[in-house]
């Protein structure tokens, strides 16, 4: 592995961390590794990296398994998670996956123990929620909801479950923009005897504007297929933890699950890594000038965006854990369903689609589509209703966003 003589900034490391040019006949850029299988350069290098993979010995120092398979580990993954740790701070390990679901299942399949019980924040993106109701409890674990926001809840539910093993943040919730408190859940967690894992989904604002392992959190959950990737052409995932030893358990269940990011996608993803902080500035300041454009139209009722929180809580957690309020905004249009329908069909240069963080602008009715697996019951406790549109803002000129957007409230 390449490295510097000195300590270097996350812009730097990023672009110089893990990669030697002599390794691939002078390439300056990470070239596409694709292989199914490696060759050992000896029968014990061969038995030393089942031994590493297999948990049997704990690789120290930047020791690491020779390659053996690519469902195990393959150049283009450890290059793209050797660049991802210096993006989120205090960070030290990460593990790539085919897709931001496959980041989430992985972490319940491998830190929930038979019989013990999760807690999360509601609301949750309809994927995961819907991953809860369907496999998590009819495997026979207790799943607890609580409610976004609610410190004094989260921590309430904690105390009352002895045998808690994992709590899920997601902050801010998908698509109310609601933000949990990372400290105080981190807080309560640790005066639990058992010392459950707080993991939280940092999609929405990381890894540039919101840092959860400074704030508590054992594992940071990304859909990489968002800001990351940024540009809406690749699926993948990604999960980042201060402490190595928790990722060495997820690739080992990764490896009998077989969801490692392949290698054309993880070569994508580590080409897009380094304007990560580029892009998302520049989508949060567009979101911004947009939102507080918006909120004073006529025809929008409630406007839900970071700068505008009038919540004296929400706005105390946003300003002790983010940085910027992100490109994410979420708003009620006066008219129920059908105007939030008017109002997709009428974009013209906002795309009517699913998903986030691209450098295009997107655009969704959330109840009918990212969440319409949640139950009447669940769309009332989270706030979800048929007035609500989703934006996730891109890199366009604001000024002709704000004017797409106000045509089609017209």
């Amino acid at each position: 592995m390449a490295r510097t003589s000195y300590r270097v900034r996350p812009e730097t490391a990023v672009l110089t961390r893990g990669f030697d040019p002599a390794l691939s006949v002078g390439s300056a850029r990470p070239p596409v590794y694709r292989s199914s299988t490696y060759v050992f350069p000896s029968p014990e290098a061969a038995e030393r990296a089942f031994q590493i993979v297999l948990g049997k010995v704990h690789p120290e120092g930047d020791d690491r398994a020779d390659l053996i398979y690519a469902r195990l580990n393959h150049p283009n993954a450890e290059l793209a998670e050797t660049h991802l740790v210096p993006l989120e701070r205090s960070a030290t390990a990460a593990a790539v996956f085919n897709s931001g679901m496959a980041a989430i299942v992985t972490v319940l399949i491998t830190f929930l123990e038979r019989g013990s019980s999760l807690i999360y924040t509601q609301p949750l993106y309809g994927g995961s929620q819907h991953l809860i109701h369907q496999i998590i409890e009819p495997l026979g674990f207790t799943a607890i909801g609580v409610p976004a926001g609610n410190t004094e809840a989260l921590a309430a539910a904690i105390v009352r479950q002895p045998d808690l093993r994992l709590v899920l943040i997601e902050t801010p919730a998908n698509p109310t923009l609601v933000m949990t408190d990372i400290k105080a859940a981190a807080s309560a967690i640790s005066r639990h005897p058992r010392q459950p894992l707080l993991a939280v989904d940092n999609t929405l604002l990381g890894p540039t504007f919101q840092h959860p392992l400074m704030r508590g959190a054992d594992l940071v959950i990304y859909s990489a297929t968002k800001f990351l990737g940024g540009f809406s052409d690749l699926l993948g995932g990604a999960v980042i933890a201060a402490d190595p030893e928790l990722i060495q358990s997820l690739t080992g269940v990764r490896a009998l699950l077989g969801n490692i990011l392949q290698a054309d996608e993880s070569w994508i993803l580590d080409s897009r890594l380094s304007t990560v902080a580029l892009r998302m500035n520049r989508q949060s300041k567009n979101a911004q000038r947009i939102a507080e454009g918006l909120a004073r139209h006529p025809r929008v009722k409630t406007m839900h965006y970071p700068s505008l929180f009038t919540d004296a809580a929400q706005m105390a957690i946003r300003d002790s854990q983010t940085d910027y309020p992100g490109s994410l905004m979420s708003f009620e249009i006066d008219g129920g369903r059908a105007a939030a329908f008017d109002f997709l069909r009428k974009l013209e240069i906002a795309k009517n689609a699913v998903s986030l963080g691209g450098v295009e602008t997107l655009a969704c009715h959330p109840k009918t589509t990212t969440h319409s697996e949640y139950s009447e019951e669940e769309f009332a406790a989270a706030r979800i209703n048929d007035s609500l549109v989703r934006v996730s803002v891109g890199t366009e000129h604001w000024r002709d966003l704000l004017a797409d957007f106000t045509r089609a409230l017209a």
